[in-house]
């Protein structure tokens, strides 16, 4: 007997718009569930910096338990609006990234050389993949010097949108607000002594 489709997932806000129409990217069958591989880039779509292991932690929470390997958008959409509204995985600021990019420039040149910026990003701390580092240097690599002008990379960083977590910010006030002026439940008995009964 045929399995039967589950109805389409429709959004409640434009939080869970954005976090769908990302997941929709990779959902290749249509049946509102991606592959586990595709986690990392559905973060980073939505505006997330996740580590490695905060990836893991994500594909952990969401991984469908009877079919591993692949993400059920049911799981996979209240897990990420809780993370968004947390500001998990949150870019560093401009003045973080450009405080490590000092400490590494020792002789404080304003660049980092391909090769030096290969080495950090390839063998120190939590290393990135050849692909990672590839599409990185395509931003962040300057054609003519052939160096990394990190306060120019910086700020093509910075243009990178952080509207979903701005969105998260505002239904999280709604929610606050409307939270504050709904009536105060309180106990019958409370109540009743308050009438004087």
């Amino acid at each position: 007997m045929a399995r039967k489709e589950e109805p389409k997932i429709q959004p409640n806000n434009d939080l869970e718009k954005k976090i769908i129409e990302a997941f929709e990217v990779f959902d290749h069958s249509g049946k509102q569930v991606v592959d586990v591989r595709e986690i990392g880039t559905i973060l980073r779509s939505l505006g997330c910096c996740p580590t490695e292991a905060e990836i893991q932690e994500v594909i952990l929470a969401t991984e469908n338990k009877e079919a591993t390997g692949n993400v059920p958008l049911t799981n996979f959409l209240p897990y990420m609006c809780k993370v968004m509204i947390e500001h998990r995985f949150y870019p560093a600021s401009a003045e973080m990234l450009l405080a490590a990019f000092r400490y590494f420039d020792t002789e404080a040149r304003g660049y980092l050389t391909k090769e030096r910026f290969a080495k950090l990003m390839m063998e120190e701390g939590e290393s990135f993949t050849q692909e990672e580092y590839d599409e990185m240097m395509q931003t962040a690599l300057d054609p003519v010097t052939d160096t990394i002008m990190y306060e120019y990379y910086i700020n093509q960083l910075m243009v990178a949108p952080k509207d979903v977590y701005n969105l998260a910010d505002a239904i999280e006030a709604e929610r606050k607000r409307l939270e504050a002026a709904a009536p105060k439940k309180r106990r019958a008995s409370s109540l009743l002594r308050a009438t004087g009964n």
